[in-house]
């Protein structure tokens, strides 16, 4: 089946480039391939760069435009807008009749029945993917294994997703670590922006781990979206029911030819092709419907057991998360804690400062009492001065000294 796929791919896209010739590849820095003007021409009209990978395991490079691939893999536009890079979309797996369409992080692609197509592109996410996939393929391609095609490479494609966001989190969690226990020892404003920053990934980061966990879920929570990705049945299915109405539709030709009146050859061979016409397109017409009748009692449990193991490992990431996350929290409680505390010591020591500002003031009351042009019989002893800066200095002193007590009663600040 992979060898009647390539030709008709090849039919849209002319200089295809075969695995054999891979070693000759001429990539530029944006992944494309740089020779050639066509290449940019067809891009300039929508066309892409695309990796086609068959069930052998061999792959090609190709530049292919969103309507042939629609055409191919019988895809809505809508789908094909989940993979565009130039658009963010969250990690989405949707499953359809002939095709299952994956975009996880990096890895954005379209998985059939016997090939894949992935979008191009020099990230490593995609670079590990392809030759991963192509490695196994090869590797088992005469073992025998439970799983079909489209489960193989939906595997891998989660396998190297969940192993990319938990590098990611055990990379962040490094660099997250050593600034928090800086800032449970001293707190600055540098460390406090670097803190900010690894704020913004850990929540950008939280946020992917949590779409992928939610779609994994989803999908283990509806066995009508698991059944549609049964590609290899379904296709199995189909080739059998049309080999058995085909059958079925000669032998009754047969024997309404041979009980019918002499005709001429000519008609007779020209009627027998129409009736088998029709009766193909009414096959065809009723496929989609026999189909979906028949994938609610298929038994999910493979793909579903396939789907909770990774949705162990994703979901032990964003465990991870939230740990950091709750590591961040407590160290900025912590932080709160200390600015608090000194924020209390500065209004402690303003409040005493500005009791002992307050009694200042009697020594100012006095010198402004004996600077006044007034006649008192003090001023004619020489010793009266000195007892007035003693009587004063006592006062001050007993009145500051009462304001410690009254702070101390009240519990304003501990003494």
């Amino acid at each position: 089946m992979g060898e009647s796929r390539g030709p008709f791919l090849r039919a849209f896209i002319p200089g295809s480039t075969s695995s054999d010739d891979t070693g000759r590849l001429n990539l530029d820095a944006r992944g494309n391939r740089g020779s050639h003007s066509v290449g940019t021409k067809k891009r300039g009209h929508g066309s892409r760069s695309w990796i086609k990978i068959d069930q052998d395991g061999n792959f090609e490079i190709l530049e292919l435009d969103k309507t042939t691939i629609m055409r191919h893999c019988s895809l809505p536009a809508r789908d094909l807008r989940l993979l565009d890079p130039l658009f963010i979309y969250p990690s989405t797996i949707l499953g359809r009749e002939k095709a299952i369409v994956v975009s996880l992080v990096q890895i954005r692609c379209i998985i059939t029945a016997d090939e894949v197509i992935l979008m191009n592109s020099l990230d490593g996410c995609v670079v590990q993917y392809y030759l991963e996939l192509c490695k196994r393929l090869q590797t088992n391609k005469d073992q025998a294994d439970d799983l079909p095609f489209e489960f193989r490479a939906l595997e891998l494609a989660l396998e190297l997703t969940c192993t990319s966001l938990d590098a990611q989190v055990k990379e962040l969690g490094m660099e997250i670590h050593p600034v928090l226990d800086e800032l449970a020892s001293s707190i600055s404003t540098l460390n406090l922006e670097h803190l900010r920053r690894l704020k913004g990934h850990l929540l950008a980061l939280t946020q992917q781990v949590q779409k992928v966990r939610d779609e994994i879920e989803h999908l283990m929570d509806d066995d009508g979206d698991m059944a549609a990705m049964y590609l290899t049945e379904k296709k199995q299915r189909l080739d059998s029911s049309s080999d058995v109405y085909t059958q079925t539709n000669i032998s009754s030709l047969d024997r309404v030819v041979s009980k019918s009146a002499p005709v001429s050859p000519v008609g007779s061979i020209s009627g027998a092709q129409k009736l088998q016409r029709a009766f193909s397109s009414i096959v065809t017409s009723k496929h989609g419907s026999l189909i979906s009748s028949s994938s609610n009692r298929e038994n999910v449990e493979q793909l579903e057991m396939l789907l909770e193991a990774y949705f162990v490992v994703v979901d032990n990431t964003l465990s991870k998360l939230l740990a950091l996350k709750e590591y961040i929290d407590d160290t900025e409680d912590l932080i709160n804690i200390k600015l608090g505390n000194v924020q209390n010591q500065l209004i402690q020591f303003e409040l005493l400062l500005t009791a002992a500002t307050f009694v200042a003031t009697i020594f100012a009351v006095v010198a402004g009492v004996f600077g006044m042009n007034l006649k008192a019989s003090i001023f004619d002893y020489p010793s009266a001065f000195n007892w007035v800066l003693v009587i004063a200095g006592l006062a001050g002193c007993l009145l500051y000294f009462s304001f410690l007590f009254y702070f101390k009663h009240k519990k304003v600040f501990p003494l």
